[in-house]
């Protein structure tokens, strides 16, 4: 959540924010109201039983009828004590209920409107032109099925509709990528992870996806759990209730799980293949650091995964997503969008997002450094989601013979091209 200083000292900025999303303003208004109102209980409850501390002491000195007065006094005290502290916790979770609903200050440096006004900041690469080389390509779908590489059809017959097989050459694939992934991270100063996928209602609550993304998470109502959409959620837990020292500032971690959603309100949407599924594996990379260096980093990690997708051969364009379609906890997020050959257009492979403080101060994660103990800075951003990932390379490196070409960073471990099976 944000710092509560900030709606009290400049609602205006925060109205503004909210203008930015398409969020609208009239949270703010209420936020104020019940900050106020939060107060305004905790006054009172103060007032009473300091009354009801100081009212002990004269007890003690009171003789007689004064005495049966005070004591008298203290039973109106005891109830005024018990219904000022009902107000004071009322308040107070009504306070916390609307700021876990108040999205992060979008930033102004984030293009204005919703999902299709994004900026492109540059552009990597030129897409093939099939039609000189002279054949059609084909999708993805069609080349895993060459290559024995994907089978969606007994995914849909075991798991159901968006569920998949990686075999063969398919699997060997994911696990060359995660392998080059990791150590790629490693050499850039990453700590490899391998989290836990299920979490707690606080770690999933923490990071902000039971907030606008709560239809999309699955939850096991039995124990309690959740799965997780992405490693953000276990590793921006990782360190909570914790205080960190500045000195060892920034923490870098790249953690490897498998990804659930259930992508509610997709319907009919990228069914074909394995481009829009309700599981995936990822490598993701995840930053605790101050909020004065989070800006920095934010670049850094978008400039690691231009170089993950520069290593992969893959065309590419980067977009600075628009304020309206930021998740609940980025004040700015980055895109990479691959180039698709079968559909035509760029389409996203990994994400870079800044999320200040949002999510530490609801995990209580803390800096101690030269100021005194500050709320800590989250910055999350995909470095391989496997499945796109996957895509791009078979689209792009496809031949005409439905064989595959490798990017060169991929020799060492899977060869040089994917054949198709016999």
């Amino acid at each position: 959540m944000i710092d509560a200083r900030i709606l009290r000292e400049d609602p205006d900025a925060v109205r503004a924010a909210q203008k930015r999303r398409g969020e609208p303003v009239e949270l703010v208004d209420e936020l104020v109201a019940a900050d106020e109102l939060r107060r305004s209980t905790i006054s009172s409850y103060e007032a009473v039983r300091g009354e009801q501390k100081g009212l002990g002491k004269l007890i003690a000195q009171a003789q007689g009828a004064d005495k049966q007065d005070l004591l008298a006094r203290t039973k109106v005290l005891s109830q005024q004590v018990k219904e000022a502290e009902a107000a004071q916790v009322d308040a107070a979770e009504d306070f916390d209920r609307l700021m876990k609903a108040l999205p992060n200050l979008a930033s102004p440096e984030a293009p204005q409107g919703g999902e299709e006004d994004f900026v492109v900041l540059d552009t990597v690469g030129t897409p093939r032109d099939f039609a000189a080389e002279g054949f059609e390509p084909r999708d993805h779908l069609e080349l895993g099925q060459l290559l024995g590489a994907i089978d969606t059809e007994r995914g849909a017959k075991v798991s159901g509709a968006r569920f998949y097989f990686l075999t063969g050459v398919g699997a060997q694939l994911e696990l060359a990528l995660t392998q080059l992934a990791m150590s790629k991270a490693a050499a850039w100063g990453f700590t490899p992870m391998i989290p836990p996928a299920l979490v707690n209602e606080r770690a999933m609550e923490g990071t902000g996806f039971l907030g606008q993304a709560a239809d999309d998470v699955y939850h096991l109502e039995k124990d309690g759990l959740y799965l997780v959409g992405t490693s953000e959620v276990p590793m921006a837990a990782y360190h909570s209730d914790e205080i960190l020292d500045a000195e060892s500032m920034p923490r870098r971690y790249a953690a490897f799980s498998p990804c659930y959603r259930r992508e509610a309100g997709s319907y009919g949407k990228d069914t074909r293949g394995i481009f829009r599924v309700h599981w995936f594996d990822k490598v993701e990379m995840f930053v605790y650091t101050t909020v004065e260096q989070a800006a920095e980093e934010h670049q850094r990690i978008l400039g690691w995964e231009r170089d993950w997708l520069d290593a992969l051969e893959l065309p590419y364009r980067v977009v600075d997503v628009a304020s309206g379609d930021l998740g609940l906890s980025a004040i700015r997020k980055f895109d990479c969008e691959a180039w698709i050959p079968t559909q035509g257009k760029y389409r996203e492979v990994s994400s870079a997002s800044n999320c200040t403080q949002f999510q530490s101060r609801r995990l209580d994660i803390r800096v101690r450094g030269a100021d005194g103990i500050t709320p800590a800075a989250t910055l999350n951003g995909t470095l391989c989601a496997m499945t796109r990932t996957i895509i791009a390379l078979l689209e792009n490196g496809q031949q005409e013979d439905g064989s595959v070409r490798l990017p060169a960073a991929l020799h060492p471990l899977l060869g040089e091209v994917l054949r198709p099976i016999a």
